[in-house]
């Protein structure tokens, strides 16, 4: 609780960093803020080329069905890419004055978080005027299911960031993970797909449910694309792994950042 009250009280300098990490994001470049919207859909042209016209995936409106997977895939992947540097790109600051390092990795997925929901209304957007249209009554559930994924973020950004301090190298295996981790969830494909594919593995299976990305993007899919009230086996699924990446995350890091100044 004493470390919750500090962060809070210092929650000016969290909503400062968090503009300056909007801000700082695509500076200096051409097209700015512009790039929030344009990356994620530069990643959906290349993928529908490569799954509807090349290695063809015979799933009806692909581009729709990978979109809106991809952008809160892109959130969860900021994690490893991005949040693993939070704390010692601000080293300098760290070295000099105190505040709760906790405020760090907090602005970090605050600001990650904004960008994901401003991708959303080009989500939203393409939904419309394709005709494809969405469910009110589903799209009800998105917040509760964005909240929890704001946690798992959190807690894997805690994790990551303090890791990083310590361990110079992981930000660079880190990297690889990031690739690794979106081939082994459902976003480019479906979960119909691994289960047919693993049925005779029950074991294998076991496990591919421990990755707490998949529940989370079947949510999405099940909102979005089936415009559907998601199961709830796979909310439950998403909140318990969520929860428990985020606790290990936050005792992780409160126990790392006392040596942080050290470090560097």
């Amino acid at each position: 609780m004493k470390r919750l009250k500090e962060i809070w009280e210092y929650r000016e300098m969290i909503i400062s960093l968090v503009q300056r990490e909007l801000r700082g994001r695509y500076k200096g470049s051409a097209l700015g803020f512009l790039w929030t919207f344009i990356n994620p859909l530069l990643q959906l042209l290349v993928y529908t080329l490569v799954f509807s016209v090349i290695m063809r995936s015979g799933i009806e409106k692909y581009y729709i069905f990978l979109f809106v997977a991809l952008v809160p895939w892109l959130f969860l992947n900021s994690a490893l890419i991005g949040g693993a540097n939070c704390v010692t790109l601000s080293k300098d600051m760290v070295k000099k004055i105190y505040f709760p390092r906790d405020v760090l990795p907090i602005a970090f997925t605050t600001a990650s978080f904004v960008n994901m929901l401003l991708t959303f209304l080009v989500v939203f957007a393409v939904l419309l005027v394709t005709g494809y249209g969405l469910n009110p009554v589903a799209l009800l559930y998105l917040i509760p299911l964005m909240a929890v994924e704001y946690l798992l973020v959190l807690g894997i950004t805690f994790l990551t960031s303090a890791l990083s301090v310590y361990f110079i190298d992981l930000r660079y295996i880190f990297t690889i993970l990031a690739m690794a981790w979106q081939f082994l969830t459902p976003v480019m494909y479906s979960q119909d797909m691994v289960e047919g594919a693993l049925k005779n593995h029950p074991n294998l299976m076991t496990i591919w449910n421990l990755n707490p990305a998949t529940p989370m993007i079947n949510a999405y899919r099940q909102i979005l694309y089936y415009k559907q009230i998601p199961d709830l086996t796979t909310l439950t699924s998403a909140l318990v792994l969520g929860i428990i990446v985020f606790l290990i995350g936050w005792f992780t890091f409160g126990r790392m950042q006392r040596g942080f100044a050290e470090e560097f």
